[in-house]
């Protein structure tokens, strides 16, 4: 009897150990961390079947905790939920919990960040590579919102955006990308500023356009309320701009150094040698700082302005034609003294 008693004792404490040793292994199973030296990022289009997902695992975290998620998912996963969105995985993070973000869908924000952009395809493109669209379906997009908020074709549409850092789930739809961004320019657009665009003469796109043509003259940000400022004297007196940038913006050619005559004939309405008037709409995506620089800028009766011979990246300013041709011609003889063409 005391035999038979210890066989069962034995038994009963054998069946602990095992289960003992089960449930560890299965612990350090669904505990096993990311073990990457810096955040993964996980994207899971609309449509990825299980086996994509499976494969998305095991390339962003590694085959051994990328299997195990993703066996994890299956187990916990109810029928019909499916795998969709971008998620952002920390150093250390268990099997388990990437596996039940992926499962409720809990989304990691993603930072979409554009700024020195000067044509629509370039934005669309900057926009949509950190999204999950496409840069025409957010152009379609545009196609819809922005007329109906008053931008007058293409030409405009860059002045609906202002360059900084946003945040958006990736998944979020094209339209509405487009609809926060323009939320964000109206806000920036508010009564006050719309007041002193409206004392100036010109409205918000007139505002944007020349504040790009005033970020493409000059990277000193101290000059550019000056310099945008001045082209609206020309417009006021009405001259032609005569804006270098707009040209190269009409050619498609932002490497030109020197602009000669011949690129002075192209046919374009942002060609500010042959049109007068403020272009149909802004030549890079212009910053808010810059627009504020305009409106708050100091008046002046500079129409002219011609790159220091320095080539310090600031400018001498004229008010007559005869100190701008001085200023000129010192500029074009630094240039030939370094050969630029």
């Amino acid at each position: 009897m005391k035999r038979k008693g210890k066989i069962i004792i034995g038994t009963i404490v054998g069946a602990t150990l095992i289960a003992a040793v089960g449930a560890l292994g299965i612990w350090e199973y669904v505990t096993s961390p990311y073990e990457g030296d810096k955040p993964a990022w996980i994207y899971l289009p609309e449509g990825t079947s299980t086996e994509a997902l499976a494969d998305s695992l095991r390339s962003s975290l590694g085959n051994r905790v990328g299997s195990r998620t993703f066996a994890i998912y299956k187990a916990v996963a109810k029928s019909g939920n499916k795998p969709y969105g971008a998620y952002r995985i920390e150093p250390g993070t268990p099997a388990k919990d990437i596996a039940r973000q992926i499962v409720r869908h809990r989304q990691t924000p993603v930072r979409v960040t554009f700024n020195n952009i000067r044509t629509l395809p370039q934005l669309a493109q900057r926009i949509a590579a950190q999204m999950e669209f496409t840069d025409s379906e957010f152009i379609e997009a545009l196609d819809t919102i922005l007329p109906a908020a008053g931008f007058k074709g293409r030409d405009e549409y860059t002045a609906a955006f202002l360059p900084d850092t946003y945040e958006f789930y990736w998944t979020t739809p094209a339209g509405s990308t487009a609809q926060r961004l323009l939320k964000t320019r109206n806000e920036f657009w508010n009564d006050t500023r719309r007041r002193k665009a409206s004392r100036l003469g010109i409205t918000p796109v007139q505002a944007a356009t020349l504040a790009s043509i005033a970020e493409e003259e000059t990277n000193n940000r101290q000059e550019r309320g000056k310099v945008a400022r001045l082209y609206l004297n020309r417009v006021h007196k009405g001259m032609k701009l005569q804006a270098d940038p707009t040209i190269k913006f009409a050619l498609g050619d932002f490497s030109l150094r020197r602009i000669k005559n011949n690129h002075l004939k192209v046919a374009s309405p942002f060609n500010t040698y042959a049109n007068p008037g403020i272009p149909p709409g802004p030549i890079r995506v212009a910053d808010a700082r810059t627009i504020d620089a305009l409106l708050d800028s100091e008046p002046h009766n500079y129409i002219y302005m011609c790159a220091k011979e320095d080539f310090s990246g600031t400018h001498n300013f004229a008010s007559d034609y005869a100190t701008h041709m001085a200023n000129a011609r010192r500029y074009q003889k630094a240039l030939n003294a370094r050969n630029i063409h």
